[in-house]
């Protein structure tokens, strides 16, 4: 995803030291870049697009032992590595890179794959049941690993009540996108290694950190404690997108939300805020949402549940988007 020079966080004015160096500019932080215009072909294909697909034969590199899902790193015909997730979060990840795409956000390449054929696995742990003995799979999420353009920056992530875009349009739109798919793993810094957040660094002379909520896995499904959420569950989050803004008055925007860091998560997001994420949010139709749905793995009924729920958020969202247009008149 190219992310352009939007400069959110101070820079270092370049100075002379002692030893007659220029100190350089420290890198902009960036959370967020204006879209540009989302075609039907972006929803299907997502942030990588068409040509960034994964390309079969898949060559076995490793298993991925990160992460409560099984994993496995491949490389494909193209020589671009992947990793390749199985199990209940497959669709979820999938269809979040579209909508954080669309709307301006940081998501790597990540699809969709039916099946396909894994050469060369060995000594598998948690992913053999997911692999036949001929290396055979069914059902997959692959995300691309690039290290070349962009790099996760090691041992440094960021948390929801510290980071450089406290009161900005930018972390609010990012908090409504966590609330509007229901992603109840809110995790950040404060829980060391399993943080969610992730700071990425691109590469070149234009280089930036990008500031990123890097896992959408636990979406789609109920929000709530531990014994009640879910994810990828298209009943529970259709029941409970009824109550996806509560109240909206004086005091503030009252969320039906629960999850991680619920209270941070939900806190200080103004009716302008959601007015700033609408600009963007109101471009997306019926059918963006339904070939993204179904670029995802969704079934056809599965698709009209969630495109209908994914509606009904987003028109509490825009009726919370007029109040900032009425207290303006």
């Amino acid at each position: 995803m190219k992310i352009c020079a939007l400069l959110l966080a101070a820079l270092a004015i370049p100075a002379l030291a002692a030893d007659d160096a220029v100190i350089k500019a420290k890198p902009a932080a960036v959370l967020w870049q204006a879209p540009e215009k989302i075609t039907l072909q972006d929803w299907i294909w997502g942030p990588g697009g068409q040509d960034k697909a994964p390309k079969p034969p898949y060559e076995f590199i490793e298993e991925d032992g990160n992460g409560t899902n099984a994993k496995i790193r491949v490389r494909d015909g193209a020589g671009n590595q992947w990793t390749v997730k199985f199990g209940g979060e497959i669709h979820s990840d999938v269809f979040a890179a579209r909508m954080l795409n669309a709307m301006g956000y940081l998501a790597e390449p990540t699809y969709f794959v039916a099946s396909g054929v894994v050469s060369g696995a060995h000594d598998l742990r948690r992913a053999k049941p997911f692999l036949e003995k001929d290396g055979r799979f069914y059902r997959a999420r692959f995300k691309l690993r690039d290290k070349k353009s962009m790099a996760k920056v090691a041992d440094q992530d960021w948390s929801w009540i510290d980071n450089p875009f406290a009161g900005s349009h930018e972390l609010s739109g990012l908090k409504i996108m966590l609330m509007l798919m229901s992603n109840w793993d809110a995790k950040d810094s404060r829980d060391g290694k399993g943080s969610n957040t992730a700071i990425y660094s691109t590469k070149g002379s234009d280089s930036h950190l990008i500031y990123s909520f890097d896992d959408w896995g636990a979406t789609m499904g109920k929000w709530g404690g531990f014994f009640k959420r879910d994810k990828w569950n298209p009943d529970g989050y259709t029941a409970q997108s009824k109550n996806f803004v509560t109240n909206v008055s004086g005091k503030g925007i009252r969320w039906g939300y629960q999850g991680k860091h619920g209270r941070d998560v939900t806190s200080g997001i103004a009716a302008a805020d959601v007015a700033w994420l609408m600009t963007y949010l109101s471009r997306v139709t019926d059918a963006d949402l339904q070939a993204g749905l179904r670029a995802s793995g969704a079934t056809e009924e599965q698709i009209q549940a969630y495109s209908s729920a994914l509606r009904e958020r987003i028109t509490q969202l825009q009726k919370v988007s007029s109040t900032t247009v009425a207290t303006a008149r």
